[in-house]
């Protein structure tokens, strides 16, 4: 694919992960410098509900219209988005703020799934490494910069700016996103998917070779992971490690790895077998969890030497899980290019929809296993699910490995 493409994707892909990124990091502190209620920054969380529902609407995305639109018009939702919320006053409107966050995600949603789509039409098998790199690259950095970035000078840039600044941002993607060559109108096929059927849409995905195995194999690949990345800063908070500490080495320094373990996939992908690849990744990252798992019996804070230990965990634990998630959604991509035109962007939806409930699923579980067992019962569980996630990919369907070689 040519550079141009690959830096549009990038661009997109970006201002894919600013929502997030305001919503997750910015909101909830600059909402609480107002005085707003716990009560209240914590039910904004329930805002992103719009994305578990997604894989509802990607059919429409699929077969009315074309992909190019739905992009153009769901970053246009965005942009008014941002516009209307420059004028509003959060502690006074808070229920307009909320509202039109709902429609941010939402339009944020459609805008994901015409991206994927787009992304699944064009990249060639050996542009997929590279373009997942990107991928998952600039959503996290557009995370970051939205949330954490911004953040920083919203004391110099103040409430209006700051949404002014994302309406530049969606404007200048929508400029750039006039560029992708546009697919043939698809709106003649709408009739072979009964759209309003989900039975029959989920019976034409799983058809789709591979997507079974695919299926199994994002909702359970992240399990012992997820849990280890969400309780082992709570193991070290507890043994002597401060919250600056933890924020310093499990987020800048763990963020940065994993950017990096996911520009390291990228070029990794088109020079070897990615099962082969998965395969040696979950073997490290399982050791990596055993010696987690080991200085939750041996670790005392005044040991310099435990504590880089523990340190180096962390870093490595981010830098494979980077890895790892280029890896799957290339994975993910392959499979989804077996899949006829007018449902790819569906299909791919619904894997994606699936790896994120694995996840979100288990980081729930997670805390509720170390209350009832503890920490060591509950890491002996994790790598108990990292064991089975590695059975799982020792059998990769033929029709994907075979696809990937070629």
């Amino acid at each position: 694919m040519a550079p141009f493409k690959m830096k549009l994707f990038g661009l997109l892909y970006f201002v894919q992960g600013m929502p997030y990124g305001l919503q997750s990091n910015l909101l909830p502190i600059y909402l609480r410098t107002f005085g707003l209620s716990f009560t209240k920054i914590s039910l904004t969380k329930l805002l992103f509900f719009p994305w578990s529902l997604k894989i509802l609407w990607a059919p429409f995305v699929d077969q009315y219209g074309t992909k190019w639109k739905w992009l153009l018009c769901s970053m246009f939702g965005l942009f008014l988005c941002c516009l209307v919320m420059s004028r509003l006053i959060p502690e006074r409107d808070f229920p307009a703020m909320a509202f039109i966050l709902l429609l941010m995600n939402f339009f944020a949603s459609i805008q994901d799934i015409a991206v994927d789509g787009i992304a699944v039409r064009l990249l060639r098998s050996e542009d997929i490494g590279y373009g997942n790199t990107i991928q998952v690259v600039a959503y996290k950095m557009g995370s970051l910069i939205a949330g954490a970035g911004l953040l920083t000078v919203m004391d110099y840039i103040g409430w209006n700016m700051l949404f002014i600044i994302f309406c530049v941002v969606y404007a200048a993607a929508m400029f750039f996103s006039y560029f992708i060559p546009e697919e043939e109108d698809t709106s003649e096929t709408k009739n072979s998917i009964p759209v309003l059927n989900p039975c029959k849409i989920l019976g034409e995905i799983l058809k789709v070779p591979g997507t079974v195995w695919n299926l199994i194999y994002v909702m359970i690949y992240k399990l012992g992971e997820q849990g280890a990345v969400s309780m082992f800063p709570m193991f070290l908070l507890e043994h002597g490690f401060s919250p600056v500490e933890l924020g310093f080495w499990n987020g800048i320094v763990a963020m940065g790895f994993s950017i990096f373990g996911s520009c390291f996939g990228g070029i990794l992908m088109p020079k070897y077998n990615v099962f082969s690849l998965i395969i040696i990744l979950f073997l490290l990252r399982l050791g990596n969890l055993s010696l987690q798992t080991l200085l939750l019996l041996l670790f005392y804070y005044e040991s310099f030497i435990l504590k880089g230990a523990a340190v180096l965990s962390i870093i490595l634990q981010h830098f494979l899980g980077g890895l790892i998630t280029t890896l799957t959604f290339s994975i993910m991509m392959l499979c989804t290019q077996k899949a006829d035109k007018r449902i790819q962007a569906t299909h791919y939806t619904f894997l994606a929809s699936a790896e994120v409930l694995g996840k979100v699923l288990f980081s729930t579980i997670a805390g509720i296993l170390v209350d009832r067992i503890g920490f060591p019962s509950s890491f002996c569980v994790f790598l108990l699910l990292s064991g089975l996630s590695l059975l799982h990919v020792l059998n990769p369907p033929e029709i994907l490995s075979k696809q990937h070689k070629q």
